[in-house]
């Protein structure tokens, strides 16, 4: 801000016309004094008192002038209010108004935009860099929850496909959120990749996930169908004779040729009268008994 020569009386009447004119408190207000007054020779010929003073270009008052002077110019009636945190350094610049919609535009671009020309304008004679947030009609917290939102939606589509997708190009900010949106995910992760201004953010299975397979062999548990451990398997079968476990009944081989068995028993009805027998594996006894009753019946009675 330029310099502005103020008179007075006195010296400290000097600072108050300066005070008055410049609106502002003594502690924002930088002067020096270019002549003190003079009474002259017997309280005549006196000169008053001058000074030179101006605005003290403090990191709020620079931002408020740039920010007043770019709405000026677009013909915009806004309210400006910066907060400077010394502490951490930052600058929090929330502009109040009406149609705000211009200066957020498409996807807050406008926003970044001013944001970056007054962080120019602010660091511009600064010894430490100073981090600027500007914000209008709590934009930046609405477009956090919805960056948010997206990143868990998207992971979750990664998480089923195993391909990765690539979002939008973002600003810094923006990629941030949607980083620690996902830092605690176990099985996504994300990364950066492009150059200014097309850099945006990946998500993509974590590579401990990526060459696992959903489990599609389930079977459901039907009782009525036999256990494949139940089956007796080819190595355990008889090379030879007959077995009673034939699915249709009766007996079958258990040669090269034969492949019925099932594992379902059943006993064989041996006659129209509904005789059963049970035949073992062995068909030497079977057709050793079989002889002896065949010969007592032959046998005549006595």
């Amino acid at each position: 801000m330029e310099w502005k020569e103020i008179t007075g009386k006195t010296v400290d009447e000097a600072l108050t016309n300066a005070i008055l004119e410049l609106g502002t408190t003594i502690e924002n207000l930088e002067y020096e004094v270019i002549e003190k007054e003079s009474s002259g020779f017997l309280g005549m010929f006196g000169k008053p008192a001058r000074i030179k003073a101006r605005i003290k270009m403090t990191v709020e008052n620079t931002a408020k002038k740039f920010l007043t002077d770019v709405f000026s110019t677009m013909d915009i009636n806004a309210k400006v209010e910066v907060k400077f945190d010394q502490e951490n350094t930052t600058v929090e610049v929330n502009i109040d108004g009406d149609e705000m919609g211009v200066l957020i535009g498409k996807r807050g671009q406008t926003l970044d935009s001013l944001q970056y020309l007054v962080s120019l304008v602010v660091n511009k004679n600064s010894e430490n860099y100073i981090k600027v947030k500007l914000d209008t009609e709590n934009y930046r917290a609405r477009r956090k929850e919805t960056l948010e939102n997206l990143a868990k939606n998207i992971a979750f589509k990664v998480k089923r496909s195993r391909k990765p997708v690539s979002l939008e190009p973002m600003n810094p900010y923006e990629r941030r959120i949607i980083h620690s949106a996902l830092q605690n995910d176990k099985y996504v992760e994300t990364y950066s990749e492009g150059e200014e201004p097309y850099r945006k953010v990946v998500i993509n299975v974590k590579k401990t996930f990526r060459d696992t397979r959903p489990n599609n062999n389930f079977r459901p548990n039907n009782n009525s169908r036999p256990n494949d451990n139940s089956r007796p398997n080819d190595s355990t079968r008889p090379t030879g004779g007959y077995r009673k476990d034939d699915r249709r009944g009766g007996y079958s081989g258990t040669g090269t040729g034969s492949g019925n068995n099932k594992g379902y028993n059943k006993p064989y009805n041996t006659s129209k009268s509904g005789f059963n027998k049970n035949y073992s594996t062995d068909y030497k006894k079977d057709y050793e008994k079989y002889k002896e009753s065949k010969e007592k019946k032959e046998q005549p009675a006595e």
